[in-house]
């Protein structure tokens, strides 16, 4: 594949999120990106998109036999991703996974032995971390102009209707949702916690199944953290708080804090520095965004952040997944990242299980981590 040849893409599960994906592949440069075929076990919803949006569709096996077809992007259900990514990579696809990277941790490692044998890319999408506000987040600590970070709050009060559930025989049950408000709606916010705040050293977790029938995962959690820094930390989850209120990710540091609020920086303070609030924070993490951190170079353009919008962030992860692929670099959210978030989540199910505290312990530079609970993987 020629350096500058456009990477050729299949999709690979045509429900609820394909379509945020497809828009994100087709609004990139065509140099860039082609998005080619379209693959669901489901024939007549992969009929649908392929005429909306002008595409091929395909079998699975087909799409990895394919010599033309450089990356796939995994849309499937949650509990199924570990396996068609390795299947993929071994053919020699690049993949990247919606996520979570899967539902148990250790499918998540197998595919990282997968991943490291083939030499492929692997990235899981957490598209969050590009949004201009993360960013300047992002940017910020790393000049540590924050101080030491002493605490972080992770805050996800959505609502799911009954209806949502009942939507999909899959959605709501442990063997390929792998849990509820916590890895399905809350593993976003789980990712940049542990972006910006550090490794986990251990936590506590408290959850229950309050407002929903027929599904076995949990619709609503809190959990106590403590840091490897020595910073703490708190997480609320649900999908039982009516109507639904933004996310909201909250570092506190000795010299300074920032605050997002619906994928928006509410606030950014420093000390010796000037405050910015509301609207004047969104300006400047724009601002910071468009010219191009270490992180987002490849991902974010300048001219473009005045009107972000859902979609945006896909896109400039695409971005930093296809430039990985032409210079053979880790992506910015790489298979250790899926993986650490998975394990929080599931260590945090194993917490409200036994009602215990539960320790993380890395066992190499990568976070690499594993949950010593038989049964819980």
């Amino acid at each position: 594949m020629s350096q500058t040849a456009a990477i050729r893409f299949a999709l690979i599960g045509c429900g609820s999120i394909a379509k945020t994906q497809i828009r994100a592949l087709l609004d990139l440069n065509p140099e860039d990106a082609e998005l080619v075929m379209v693959c669901d076990i489901v024939e007549e919803r992969a009929l649908a998109l392929a005429k909306e949006f002008n595409l091929q569709i395909a079998r699975f096996d087909v799409i990895c036999a394919d010599p033309n077809i450089d990356a796939v992007t995994l849309c499937t259900p949650s509990g199924t991703h570990a396996e068609l990514a390795a299947r993929a990579l071994e053919s020699g696809k690049h993949v990247i996974i919606e996520k979570p990277m899967d539902v148990s941790q250790a499918a998540c490692q197998r595919l990282l032995e997968v991943a490291n044998q083939t030499d492929r890319r692997l990235s899981v999408i957490s598209q969050h971390r590009f949004d201009p506000a993360s960013q300047l987040v992002r940017e910020t600590l790393d000049a540590g102009k924050l101080g030491n970070i002493l605490f972080a709050e992770a805050r996800i009060p959505w609502f799911r209707s009954q209806e949502y559930y009942d939507s999909e025989d899959w959605r709501g049950t442990l063997a390929v949702d792998g849990g509820g408000c916590l890895m399905n709606q809350g593993i976003h916010t789980v990712d940049l916690m542990l972006w910006f705040a550090g490794p986990v050293k251990r936590l506590r977790a408290v959850m229950a199944t309050a407002a929903h029938e027929r599904i076995e995962v949990e619709d609503m959690i809190t959990v106590t953290i403590e840091f490897e820094s020595g910073a703490m930390g708190s997480l609320v989850a649900s999908t039982a708080f009516y109507p639904g209120f933004p996310i909201s990710m909250g570092i506190y540091g000795a010299n300074g804090s920032a605050i997002i609020e619906g994928d928006e920086l509410h606030s950014l303070a420093i000390k010796g520095e000037e405050t910015i609030n509301g609207s004047g924070a969104n300006t400047h993490a724009a601002q910071v965004a468009s010219g191009g951190t270490k992180s987002a170079s490849a991902a974010i353009d300048a001219g473009q952040r005045d009107n972000w919008q859902w979609g945006d962030a896909h896109n400039a992860q695409f971005k930093d997944f296809i430039q990985s692929i032409r210079t053979g670099t880790t992506p910015l959210v790489d298979g250790a990242s899926g993986y650490n978030s998975v394990h929080f989540i599931k260590s945090c199910y194993e917490s409200a299980h036994t009602g215990d505290w539960v320790v993380l312990a890395s066992n190499d530079s990568n976070h690499k981590v594993q949950l010593e609970v038989a049964g819980l993987r």
